[in-house]
């Protein structure tokens, strides 16, 4: 294995990593269409079982963000022989945690469907759905850590080569075993499920190949059943902090739906219909957040501490210059866009003027996202957490109720807030980031401090 730090260049890596984002949408999406030409409430029952299964995705998240840093790191440090042993463990670990997951899923898919009070065919629908994926939820999380040992080595397009294969056996196996063609039973919301599961299972199969063939990783059993505690904590220090962070954003989303709830149906339609467009920018900088937290992990782990410094602003600038041209763009067709969507005058005069307010929106994202994944990969998780849930629950949440309720500004005092929050958080990120403090948080500090594993 040799070091891959001089050969990674944001773009290179990035680029693969957007199409296997757009793909993992692209993923949920065909499902949703094509369980959508079975009955609505097909569509209604996996859109509330999904809800837990997305919320475990993020759960999952820690492990494969922990990875991706600590063994970043290792590799700028060139200590190759630690993340074969670093692999096995987390690989190992996150696999058992995946298995107690998928059983309490099983085990309380029931009591979480019931909450929900759907009638006798959604339930009967969803828990089909919920036992057959919950089941299935190790392998997701096996999934997500092994893409992250690959793209840490800067192996980003043999993970989207592994999405594309993905995608199309869950294409397959949705037409076979939801509408039973060429003699396969029509199985519906069931066979969606069987696809689901089937395609992560060819996915996890595909990944175990490309870390064994490509990256050159070798798994020992020693290294697989014995953990040591040091590697893991390593791990969880950067996972963990980064997964709260996570939840918090998602929780403080829901809240901010609950707002916009009561301005009424067509404001809550506005918000979705602008949020799925302003999606695929936001895409963007994530993809281009992770790019940077690879290259940064490698340099910090290197000690080339100035370039990585170097590094993540070279990032921030291009992620701004990329989502804000894309967000021209998108200004550019606002009413065609939103037209795809709906035909009600309010809905796109109101979504065109958030749209428009996307070009303020944009650089503050940029801000937040690629400033915190590369203070993420030079070990600062914990302050990054710490901002987004202070900010977040003490700030900004109060504004939006102030700004777009008790003032009466509405949708559009919301997104004033939501602007004022990321761009808020975002200079408390890139302050901390200039201050270089993350230089005394990195994982290895130099070789001789490195303990012997």
């Amino acid at each position: 294995m040799e070091n891959t730090t001089k050969k990674l260049s944001l773009l290179a890596i990035t680029w693969p990593i957007l199409i296997e984002s757009l793909l993992h949408v692209l993923l949920r999406t065909t499902d949703t269409f094509m369980l959508s030409k079975v009955s609505d409430d097909a569509v209604a029952a996996v859109g509330v079982a999904n809800q837990l299964v997305m919320f475990m995705f993020f759960l999952f998240n820690f492990g494969a963000i922990g990875a991706t840093v600590v063994i970043s790191q290792y590799l700028g440090a060139k200590k190759y022989q630690d993340i074969n042993k670093i692999s096995a463990n987390v690989l190992s670990f996150n696999f058992l945690f995946g298995i107690f997951i998928s059983l309490l899923v099983v085990l309380f898919s029931s009591t979480y469907l019931r909450a929900f009070n759907l009638n006798h065919e959604l339930y009967t629908m969803g828990m089909n759905y919920l036992l057959i994926v919950g089941a299935g939820l190790f392998l997701q999380s096996l999934m997500l850590t092994l893409s992250a040992i690959i793209q840490a080595h800067g192996f980003t397009k043999q993970t989207m080569y592994v999405s594309i294969g993905m995608n199309v056996v869950n294409i397959i196996g949705n037409y076979l075993l939801i509408f039973g063609a060429l003699g396969f039973p029509a199985m519906g919301v069931t066979g969606a499920a069987i696809a689901t599961v089937f395609s992560q299972l060819i996915g996890v199969l595909a990944s175990f190949y490309f870390l064994y063939k490509k990256v050159n990783i070798r798994l020992a059993w020693i290294d697989i059943i014995k953990w040591k505690y040091h590697r893991l904590k390593e791990i969880l220090n950067i996972g963990i902090p980064a997964a709260v962070g996570n939840i918090s954003y998602s929780g403080s989303q829901l809240v901010t739906t609950g707002f916009i709830t009561a301005l009424g149906p067509e404001m809550l339609t506005t918000r979705i219909y602008t949020l799925n467009i302003l999606f695929f920018i936001m895409i963007l900088s994530i993809s281009l957040g992770r790019g940077a937290q690879i290259i940064v992990g490698h340099l910090v782990g290197a000690g080339e501490l100035e370039k990585a410094y170097k590094e993540g602003m070279k990032s921030l600038k291009l992620s701004i210059i990329l989502c804000l041209a894309v967000a021209v763009i998108v200004v550019g067709f606002k009413e065609s866009l939103l037209e795809l969507f709906t035909g009600n005058e309010l809905i796109i005069y109101t979504g065109s003027i958030l749209l428009i307010m996307g070009l303020l929106l944009e650089p503050g994202r940029c801000l937040n996202i690629v400033i915190g994944q590369s203070l993420m990969a030079a070990g600062d998780s914990r302050y990054v957490m710490l901002i987004s849930i202070i900010i977040i629950w003490a700030l900004s949440i109060p504004l939006y109720y102030i700004l777009g309720l008790k003032l009466g500004f509405g949708l559009i005092g919301i997104w004033i807030a939501f602007i004022a929050d990321e761009w808020i958080r975002g200079l408390f990120l890139l302050q901390r980031w200039r201050s270089r403090v993350w230089e005394k948080k990195r994982i290895i500090k130099n070789n001789s401090e490195l303990e012997v594993v």
